[in-house]
């Protein structure tokens, strides 16, 4: 079993923004060795660049399995092994109702947010499973729409409630391999997705009313003392929030 006291090998998908770079940020600065996956091949480099510290960035399409292959191939080619995957990676939709969410849109959003993460999660199974010291975890991004709905978000809310069941099976897969599978929850970390919440966001009422952020830092914080337990222990749930957002008690 891996020291995870040791720098950690640790890849994060949806790494050029937001909760992914400030996690990335704060595993480099804790001296573990980080694999930036996202799409936009300049932004993500700027980023590595920034961070520096070896930093691996590797453009990739999280819903395309064969970029999700490459990904994996240059992990195993620069590093040898992985220890740790955030699966952050994923896209929403302005406040559509049901009846009105194209079909497009709908593919679009999971194909990213829930098939993206199946490919991640299986890929890095798939090394954890096969590398030497065996094992390794699994974070995934869940969201508080994990567990209840934003008016509105049919194809975000419906893509991170089946994360749930991604984390889980993982969780139980894993078991035999040393490969542990959490989830974080996230409400209202301050980034370019929730801009819009301090201007006004639809409530459950059908009033906007602007709702609190909270310092994106103390998610990558959260995150990383999730992936540096040692992995007979695993934190399979996580919620962190804006302590005033209307969460509890929504609807």
């Amino acid at each position: 079993m891996t020291d995870r006291t040791a720098p950690l090998v640790l890849l994060v998908t949806g790494a050029s923004s937001g909760i992914g770079r400030a996690t990335a940020e704060a595993a480099a600065r804790a001296g573990h060795k980080v694999v930036l996956a996202a799409r936009g091949a300049e932004k993500l480099e700027a980023v590595a660049a920034e961070i520096g510290g070896g930093t691996l960035a590797v453009p990739t399409d999280v819903a395309d399995p064969a970029s999700v292959e490459a990904l994996f191939a240059r992990i195993g080619e620069t590093h040898g092994r992985l220890d740790a995957v955030f699966n952050n990676a994923g896209v929403s939709l302005p406040t559509t109702l049901v009846g009105d969410v194209s079909w497009e849109d709908w593919r679009r959003v999971v194909s990213i947010n829930l098939d993206g993460a199946f490919l991640i999660a299986a890929a890095a199974f798939r090394m954890m499973r096969a590398q030497s010291p065996q094992g390794g975890r699994i974070v995934n991004n869940g969201s508080i729409s994990a567990h209840a709905p934003r008016y509105g978000s049919v194809a975000y809310t419906a893509s991170k409630h089946a994360i749930t069941g991604l984390t889980r099976s993982l969780a139980l897969d894993g078991r035999a391999f040393s490969i542990a599978c959490g989830q974080i929850d996230i409400g209202n970390a301050a980034s370019a997705m929730t801009a819009q919440m301090t201007g006004g966001v639809p409530q459950a009422d059908g009033e906007i009313r602007a709702e609190p952020v909270m310092d994106v830092t103390h998610v990558a914080a959260a995150v990383l003392s999730m992936i540096e337990l040692p992995l007979a222990s695993n934190v399979l749930f996580q919620t962190i929030m804006a302590t005033n957002m209307p969460f509890v008690g929504r609807g």
